[in-house]
């Protein structure tokens, strides 16, 4: 249109001669104003190009952000799982054990020692000890107790199988029976002819209410309470023993090696004392 209106100007004034200098200032014009608009447009796609490389990159930020999200999520879920699983392989192991003291590592004999011809040795595949050998006494030397809860894991390796925990006895200077005369057993064995005498027993004292022991092969749990002179025996979660002892209120703890055919297992032993 203006170079329309330049040309109708110039055949006025000139009477129909083109002006050849004028058409040409026209077309320069055209062509600057062509050329602005070009460079315009030109910066208008590179804002846009660069607006959506922006947004892209947020949305792939935020995308990774998520995704880091989930991750950490499902790899905190799966520690609690682990966690989970762990604790279910060791029945003995609950929220409630956080105030005990583990006196058996599952490695070592470290601060144990033992009386009598009978031995502990380690089982290394399940982290406990295993009864071997004739009459002894395998017992805790770091510290005596008072009043305490006491909590482990048994298995016996075949029915008929002898073992016991002891309690609240003085130093055995080498010799298992100053246990048996003065601290009392919780005897382990099923198959024992006298009640007195089965799993659960207060050795010769109080017999349990019931047997409640698993097969030769899986683990069983005991929790001893020891309060002044009140004893309770607890095996796989039920009370079993309820009893009123006369003898000493403060001793050692350990377990005992019966005979040679005997192959009993301990683990996770742990210990409270009740203040």
């Amino acid at each position: 249109m203006l170079l329309y209106y330049r040309f109708r100007h110039v055949q006025k004034d000139d009477s129909n001669i083109f002006d050849k200098q004028e058409i040409m200032r026209v077309i320069g014009k055209l062509t600057d104003t062509i050329s602005v608009l070009l460079l315009a447009v030109m910066l208008f796609m590179n804002l846009i190009s660069v607006s959506t490389n922006i947004s892209e990159q947020q949305k792939t930020d935020t995308t990774e952000m998520l995704t880091d999200k989930d991750y950490s999520t499902n790899n905190m879920n799966e520690q609690k799982n682990n966690k989970n699983l762990v604790i279910a392989e060791s029945p003995a192991a609950t929220n409630d054990d956080i105030n005990f003291t583990s006196i058996f590592d599952g490695k070592t004999l470290n601060s144990w020692k033992m009386a009598g011809e009978g031995k502990f040795v380690i089982a290394e595949s399940d982290a406990a000890l295993q009864s071997e050998g004739g009459m002894g006494l395998l017992w805790y030397s770091e510290s005596k107790y008072k009043n305490f809860i006491l909590k482990l894991e048994w298995k016996a390796s075949d029915e008929g199988d002898n073992s016991g925990v002891f309690v609240r006895f003085p130093d055995p200077d080498d010799n298992p029976n100053n246990a048996v005369r003065k601290g009392y057993e919780i005897q382990i064995d099923d198959k024992a002819g006298d009640a007195i005498h089965q799993t659960g027993a207060i050795y010769d004292f109080a017999a349990p209410s019931k047997i409640v022991s698993k097969s030769p092969g899986q683990w069983n749990t005991m929790e001893i309470q020891v309060v002044n002179q009140s004893y309770t025996v607890v095996i796989n979660e039920q009370k079993v023993t309820e009893f009123t002892g006369s003898r000493s209120t403060e001793g050692y703890v350990g377990l005992q090696t019966h005979d040679d055919k005997s192959k009993v297992l301990f683990r996770n032993i742990i210990i409270k004392e009740i203040k």
